[in-house]
């Protein structure tokens, strides 16, 4: 029986050196060269990472686009594969990727497979916090959504859901994973679907824009369709959190007029926040088994930081990091 053929689509902007790691790993992932494509979409990048992708064999569309669910929907579009496989530009996945995908998608009630992503081995204690808070992926099971940038999914399915609602800046990946699920659909995560995301914020400063920035659309999405208890912490906590943020500013301008009262009010709404953010450490200590009390304070610092980006995602707007990104030629 003939393997389904898988093209990857690797979305760029500004990033030809890690495009070019990208690239090579993929190639890695099979001996024959006809079980896959590549197609780079760049978005009228300013360095050469068009012709990067063309020296690896890839198949460059160029386009000047608004969002990242665009430049995927216009890859899918150019794409001839069975299987449509998101890989981001900033993204290095292992030789065992393609078969674990065709091997996980042959069941035909599985329509998405992917998993977390790993922190940078030589990355810094912020990207190795981050990296610890977000998961580490094991075995094969089912999940509610999958990342985008590390994620592959049947091209009847992806057409049959519409593909990414290019009306999101952000979330567009959980917003398709439910929506495939919506269909009848399972979302599988196979740990052998093993990817590294150098693009893993590596500071605090990078948490806190990061999360200001893919915050935007976090409400939206997680209140679409049918209500999930899992969602329910993603929903009330930036929230809150945003309250409690416009609360300590208010007293504390109080409190510099000289009420004491306010600056009272000040450091209880710090401490609920900064109180808020010992939730995901504590989840992650249980399900990682970090009971460490450094690496544990490490990730309650960048889970401070992740809630207050995502609390200033609703009071703010911020650019993302790709498109602050200065042009770096690959020689």
């Amino acid at each position: 029986m003939r393997a389904p053929r898988i093209s990857f689509i690797v979305p760029v902007l500004n990033d030809a050196q890690r495009l070019q790691r990208c690239l090579r790993s993929i190639a890695a992932t099979t001996t024959d060269p006809a079980l896959i494509e590549v197609i780079v979409v760049d978005n009228n990048s300013r360095d050469n990472s068009a012709d990067v992708a063309r020296s690896q064999g890839a198949r460059v569309v160029t386009l000047a686009l608004e969002s990242v669910a665009e430049l995927r929907n216009a890859g899918a579009a150019d794409a001839s594969g069975e299987i449509l496989a998101f890989v981001d530009a900033d993204h290095e996945i292992s030789t065992e990727w393609t078969s674990a995908v065709i091997d996980t998608l042959q069941d035909p009630a599985v329509a998405a497979a992917g998993a977390l992503c790993h922190a940078p081995a030589d990355g810094t204690w912020v990207q190795h916090a981050y990296g610890a808070l977000r998961g580490t992926p094991r075995g094969r099971h089912d999940v509610e959504w999958l990342g985008s940038g590390n994620l592959a999914v049947t091209r009847q399915a992806f057409r049959q859901c519409g593909g990414f609602d290019t009306s999101l800046t952000t979330c567009e990946d959980v917003d398709l994973c439910n929506r495939l699920r919506a269909g009848g659909y399972r979302i599988v995560s196979d740990a052998r679907m093993r990817s590294v995301h150098f693009g893993d914020p590596a500071t605090l400063r990078d948490v806190v824009k990061g999360e200001l920035w893919r915050g935007r659309d976090n409400l939206r999405v997680s209140l679409r369709g049918e209500p999930s208890w899992r969602a329910l912490p993603s929903v009330l906590l930036p929230i809150i959190d945003a309250a409690c943020l416009l609360l300590a500013a208010v007293a504390i301008l109080f409190g510099l007029a000289g009420s004491r009262a306010a600056l009272g009010i000040a450091i209880v709404s710090l401490v609920a926040i900064a109180a808020g953010a010992t939730l995901r450490p504590a989840r992650m200590a249980v399900r990682e088994r970090r009971f460490r009390g450094v690496s544990m304070l490490q990730a309650w610092i960048v889970s401070c930081a992740y809630d207050a980006g995502r609390a200033l995602a609703l009071l703010m707007r911020a650019q993302h990091r790709a498109g602050e990104a200065r042009a770096v030629t690959v020689p």
